[in-house]
């Protein structure tokens, strides 16, 4: 009988036995034939003893909150790496440490040691270290002020692990992002393999040599959908897809080849995920291809199990709570260790298994660029009506990752739309044959818009690439099916000449900021009719400034003028989303009432909505110059306290809730009031406090003017069936009051400062971060030394920047 054979006899003639007491041993009789199949080389199985993350976020169990770092993303307590002896029931300690945190064992491939990951009691980090299985010999092998996370053995003798190094955050939430590192056996020459600004979690190498791990990004697509699996080579090399990049709403996690199959063990935790990785375990078979659902095969209809460990094609190793235990292919399971409360984690076998295939390294680490080789950009997926020759060139642009962030909306940089902001590269050329060949700088993330003869978009990638110090990448085409090879060509234009340096766009700043770049354009063209003066059309695209955004930002979403098309699903058909989709385009050319951008201000506009269309030009902008902002999704209030504010509100509730229901639109009372109009849920309501509330001008907001008498400056928009204005003059002791609670909105406003206002100063966590990272002084004091935060960004983005070998983040 097979070794699953024994399993599948076991598990499916047993009635599943209630959790055992600490430290009772298993069951010999019911783990007899496991341990004669599955097991029978096995004697102990190393685990991880700690407390859950306090979030519910599977990424979120390490490091501290953006706004506070004395708040802590990991679970107090429970530090412990222990074994357990299968047959005896016997836990040996080999780290305890009550006040600690330990994760993440992996055992050596002769199976003698075990590296982890430690966070001491009384430190911040999590940090990589070693030890003998039987407990001596512990060693350090990494001590930054950074966390070093999941790491496993590579075949070649290094290691690979996860590390907040990276030096960003993640874009919808208040924690840390880790992406994927090496280093020697020692513990040194770390290099960062990865360019993600988001996450990458749980690496582990495949028997062909490569490294599986999750992914999670969100270029031009929703952030709540795509944590899919990829591989790369050791070296960082080949990254592509490996399995559910097309398919969302599930996080793919904690993947492992299953022993002597094509098969693959992993947990698919439902939604966005769930705490600490918790969810279904599943069975993937990639033979069917990448996005292939019906070649996966729950094993458990629970949502709880985590960390699985294959011992055979029928037999794995999982946490689920306090619990370890065995399952088999139909779900069955028996348990073999139970802890008394405390959560186990990660249990792997203490045996010794065969090195995967060694894959020589494909870098070089003197250079600073690669190349990328497309073979046909007319070739892909939803590119119907492109014909050859429509696409003239590729614009490059990079997506640039967070110093720091507050909440899980995208306030202030856009309503509902990018979360990052995105810098222009330049461009570089495609071929009459639809081929290009283009030189990248190294390790960044970039991705490509194609572009038309007039420069405007026609495809956007939705996603993003990098490549390795002195790697070469090739594609077949503009997303291209992944199990398809490309189709038969000849000899490629773009080869017969030196790799297309990006050329730079001239007068245009790479990031782009909308007070500064683009409100200019709106007032020499728009804002004659458009303003609250004269808002034609209900539209007002003054400068003027509202809670969190200027009434124009505001209003060119809210009334459809650019399609940003962000946190949406990927691979939008041709020409649905960027310049080409955007009205404001057309608005412009001359044949709106000859409102005609120059050549300069055309550019402007349309790099602007290829590079997500953001409010601030700089990320010094999160979570400051807003009324009404969130902090980790909750609205923020203070200022809602003023005399005048709260005398305000309650005149507006008084003389215009009775019309102002939910058929006519509630009425923001303040504005801090976001009823029905959360930033995560985009725009629902045809009021909202980001229109009716000018805190620029108090007596131009929307709030005023609509009540008021045409006689009096106002538009008499609410005389409704008796034909009486609300307010008929300017000195209605009613309209005086809400007019005063404006004024002190205002006020307010000009106390905190927004990020194009005189004066203005970048949150605190901001500052500290920035020193934190090197890119201000320890010195520097608030309020004492000068701060351009544009400059400031560029520095720290330039930080992370691939140079020559010789970077260890």
């Amino acid at each position: 009988m097979s070794r699953s054979a024994y399993l599948v006899f076991l598990l499916a003639a047993l009635v599943l036995p209630s959790i055992p007491a600490l430290s009772a041993p298993p069951d010999p009789d019911l783990l007899k034939p496991a341990l004669a199949g599955p097991l029978a080389d096995v004697k102990e199985i190393v685990f991880a003893m700690r407390e859950f993350g306090r979030d519910g976020h599977w990424y979120a169990n390490f490091g501290y909150y953006c706004l506070t770092d004395s708040r802590k993303a990991y679970g107090s307590g429970g530090g412990k790496l222990c074994k357990l002896d299968i047959r005896t029931g016997k836990v040996t300690n080999l780290i305890d440490d009550p006040e600690g945190g330990v994760r993440d064992p992996q055992v050596s491939y002769d199976g003698k040691r075990i590296i982890f990951s430690w966070r001491k009691a009384g430190t911040e980090n999590y940090n990589l270290y070693e030890i003998n299985c039987d407990g001596t010999s512990l060693r350090r092998l990494t001590d930054a002020p950074f966390d070093d996370i999941e790491p496993c053995y590579l075949p070649d003798g290094d290691i690979t692990f996860v590390s907040t190094r990276c030096k960003r955050w993640v874009n919808c939430w208040l924690t840390q992002v880790a992406v994927m590192y090496r280093c020697d056996a020692e513990g040194k020459h770390i290099r960062i393999l990865s360019s993600n600004i988001e996450q990458d979690n749980t690496p582990w190498p495949l028997p062909d040599g490569r490294v599986i791990y999750t992914r999670w990004e969100y270029v031009d697509r929703s952030q709540l959908g795509y944590h899919q699996l990829w591989v790369s080579n050791p070296d960082g090399t080949g990254v592509m897809t490996m399995f559910g990049n097309m398919n969302s709403g599930t996080v793919i996690i904690d993947a492992k080849p299953i022993p002597n199959t094509d098969k693959l063990i992993a947990i698919f935790s439902p939604g966005h995920g769930r705490t600490e990785h918790q969810g279904a375990m599943t069975i993937i078979d990639p033979k069917g291809g990448p996005d292939e659902v019906s070649c996966t095969k729950t094993l458990n209809k629970g949502q709880s199990f985590r960390d699985p460990f294959p011992l055979s094609e029928d037999c794995f190793l999982v946490a689920e709570g306090p619990r370890l235990l065995l399952m088999n292919q139909q779900g069955q399971t028996q348990t073999i260790y139970s802890s008394d409360k405390t959560p186990v984690h990660e249990p792997r076998p203490i045996i010794a298994r065969p090195r995967e295939t060694i894959i020589a390294p494909k870098v070089d680490l003197m250079r600073d660029t690669g190349t990328v080789i497309l073979s046909d950009v007319n070739h892909g997926r939803n590119m119907e009506g492109i014909k050859p020759g429509d696409i003239k060139k590729l614009l490059v642009l990079e997506t640039l990752p967070k110093p720091v962030n507050f909440t899980g909306g995208t306030e202030p940089l856009s309503h509902g739309g990018t979360f990052t902001l995105e810098r222009i590269l330049g461009t570089v050329p495609v071929e009459a044959d639809g081929s290009a060949y283009v030189e990248i700088p190294a390790m960044r993330p970039v991705f490509f818009v194609a572009l038309d003869a007039n420069d405007m978009a026609i495809k956007r990638m939705q996603s993003f690439m990098s490549v390795q110090p002195g790697e070469t990448l090739s594609c077949a085409g503009c997303h291209e099916q992944r199990y398809q090879a490309a189709p038969p060509r000849g000899h490629l234009a773009a080869l017969t000449r030196a790799p297309s340096r990006i050329e730079p766009i001239a007068d245009v700043p790479d990031v782009i900021d909308d007070p500064r770049d683009v409100q200019p354009v709106l007032d020499a063209h728009c804002v004659k009719c458009h303003s609250a003066d004269k808002p034609e059309g209900g539209v007002n695209l003054s400068g003027h400034r509202g809670p969190i955004y200027s009434h124009s930002f505001y209003t060119m979403f809210e009334k459809k003028l650019v399609s940003d098309g962000r946190n949406n699903r990927g691979n939008l058909p041709p020409r649905s989303i960027g310049s080409s989709a955007s009205h404001l385009m057309t608005l412009l050319d001359g044949k709106h009432y000859d409102a005609k951008a120059s050549v300069l201000e055309q550019k402007r506009l349309r790099l602007w909505i290829e590079t997500g269309a953001a409010y601030p030009g700089t990320y010094a902008a999160l979570f400051t110059g807003m009324l009404g902002g969130y902090d980790e999704n909750r609205l923020v209030l203070n200022g809602t306290d003023d005399p005048a504010v709260q005398a305000a509100a309650q005149t507006i509730t008084r003389r215009c809730a009775s019309c102002h229901t939910d058929k006519i639109g509630i009425l923001p009372r303040s504005p801090w009031d976001d009823t029905k109009n959360q930033p995560w849920l985009g725009i629902k309501d045809r009021i909202s406090r980001h229109a009716i509330f000018d805190l620029t001008e108090p007596a131009k907001s929307i709030l005023l003017k609509a009540p008021l008498a045409k006689i009096a400056g106002g538009y008499d928009r609410c005389a409704g069936k008796t034909g009486q204005s609300v307010f008929t003059t300017v000195e209605d002791p009613d309209y005086r009051l809400i007019l005063s609670g404006i004024h002190a909105a205002k006020q307010q406003l000009d106390q905190i400062k927004r990020f194009d206002m005189p004066g203005f100063i970048p949150n605190d966590a901001y500052i500290r971060e920035m020193k934190r990272f090197g890119i201000l002084p320890e010195s520097f004091r608030v309020g004492k030394d000068a701060i351009n935060a544009y400059e400031v960004d560029r520095k720290y983005w330039r930080s992370l920047w691939w140079t020559a070998w010789g970077r260890e983040n």
